[in-house]
């Protein structure tokens, strides 16, 4: 229980820092994001549980990674994270997940996933910001990517690179569960001015 405390103080803490930097009101940030006013409000006072899809709009609409918003303090020069150690930002009903291993730092960070699909249970992803490339490698399994409406096919051994400012779909495809990695690569943010 501590720890998803800790969680929603640093997350409280990121979205309200990031808010301020960006020079956003409640209400700016709540109309471009499309979350309710009442919603940031709660999240900004380490209140509530957004989901998945609240937690990218808002890193969207304020230029940030998902993990930027939910990281606390740096810990040193390497970072080792193990799955277990990190909740599933997202599940499906049959079982699916997604976890946001980490993202680097640097100008334009990536975002490191480990998904695991199950058969037929898919995940819409809805556009990401213009500059945003997302690949998917898969280890296991196959699955089927859709963008754009577009369908295709990714088994293990595979990668597939995409502009993740389209919409698009991962769907676990076959009888196994399909595991892959995926990196989120965010355009660069604004330079720090000194």
């Amino acid at each position: 229980m501590a720890e998803t405390e800790a969680a929603l103080r640093a997350l409280a803490h990121n979205v309200r820092a990031a808010r301020t930097r960006a020079g956003l009101s409640l209400d700016e940030l709540g109309r471009r994001a499309q979350v309710s006013k009442g919603a940031l409000v709660g999240l900004e006072k380490a209140q509530g549980n957004p989901n998945f899809a609240t937690l990218v709009r808002l890193a969207d609409t304020l230029g940030v990674s998902v993990s930027a918003l939910m990281e606390g303090p740096a810990e040193g020069r390497v970072r080792v994270v193990s799955s277990d150690a990190v909740a599933p930002l997202w599940r499906g009903r049959r079982g699916s997940e997604a976890r946001l291993m980490l993202t680097t730092s640097g100008p334009a960070p990536v975002e490191v996933w480990r998904w695991r699909l199950e058969p037929d249970e898919e995940y819409p992803s809805h556009p990401h910001q213009a500059g945003v490339v997302e690949t998917v490698s898969v280890t296991s399994g196959r699955m089927t990517l859709v963008v754009d409406g577009a369908e295709h096919t990714v088994a293990a051994g595979e990668t597939a690179a995409f502009d993740g400012d389209a919409p698009h779909v991962y769907r676990g495809a076959g009888t196994e569960p399909c595991h892959l990695v995926m990196t989120v690569q965010l355009p660069p943010g604004p330079q720090p001015t000194g």
